[in-house]
């Protein structure tokens, strides 16, 4: 921790929380405790995130296209949300952690988004970390109910084509207002970003590991850290010679 406070700590940082049905699997557990699993790791990282002044933490909880799963396992995924919102608030609050939920939202059984909402609405004033959880999110899906906004702005005559470049398209993201992550890592071994902040991540740093979610711990969380600390982030202008 003394050599992260050393560094520039990332103001943002992005997980892909990938590996809890294979973590399960090798362990001979069902996916539902893999799950489970993966929850009580999340509440570790974000300790961690908060001990090393990371601003914002944003993962990928669930995504469009995992509606194709089981019933079975997508209902506890959903149980596991609201679980989640509901019996954490306290240790939210005192944490200083403050959540937001993204995604299309409206699809999600009113019963859970109620949870979530007012658990946003409780921990709103929260100021040491902002977790956002990707909730039914697809990155193409996002970018396409941006344009359709703008575009409908421009045919009412409220926006002009000229107005529109990548600041304001970035307005209209659902993370608006919120800076790119600096920082995205991703467990499991996979290298890819699986239709999570595309848009943002255009000048992301990146960190794999080959853990599967439920073995990454808090130590590799800094480690993480510490490798983005050594890096020359030159946003596609080059290096200086």
């Amino acid at each position: 921790m003394n050599k992260i406070k050393q560094g520039k700590v990332p103001y943002h940082i992005a997980i892909i929380m990938d590996g809890n049905r294979r973590w399960a699997h090798c362990q001979g557990l069902s996916l539902l405790e893999g799950h489970k699993r993966g929850a009580n790791v999340l509440k570790e990282i974000c300790k961690g995130a908060v001990e090393a002044a990371v601003k914002i933490l944003t993962v990928y909880a669930f995504s469009l296209e995992n509606w194709r799963r089981s019933i079975q396992e997508i209902r506890y995924l959903l149980y596991m949300f609201r679980h989640f919102a509901i019996k954490e608030r306290e240790e939210l609050l005192q944490a200083g952690i403050r959540i937001k939920v993204i995604g299309k939202l409206e699809k999600i059984p009113l019963v859970v988004r109620k949870a979530l909402e007012d658990t946003e609405t409780i921990t709103s004033k929260n100021s040491k970390l902002l977790l956002n959880l990707a909730i039914n999110y697809g990155s193409r899906v996002e970018i396409l109910d941006a344009t359709r906004k703008i575009a409908e702005e421009v045919k009412r005559g409220s926006l002009m084509l000229e107005q529109i470049n990548e600041h304001l398209f970035s307005s209209y993201l659902y993370t608006a207002s919120l800076p790119d992550p600096d920082l995205l890592i991703r467990t499991s071994g996979e290298m890819r970003l699986s239709n999570f902040l595309l848009w943002q991540c255009a000048y992301t740093e990146f960190w794999f590991t080959p853990k599967y979610w439920p073995e990454f711990s808090r130590e590799d969380f800094y480690k993480a850290i510490l490798d983005f600390q050594r890096r020359e982030r030159r946003f596609g202008g080059g290096r200086v010679t």
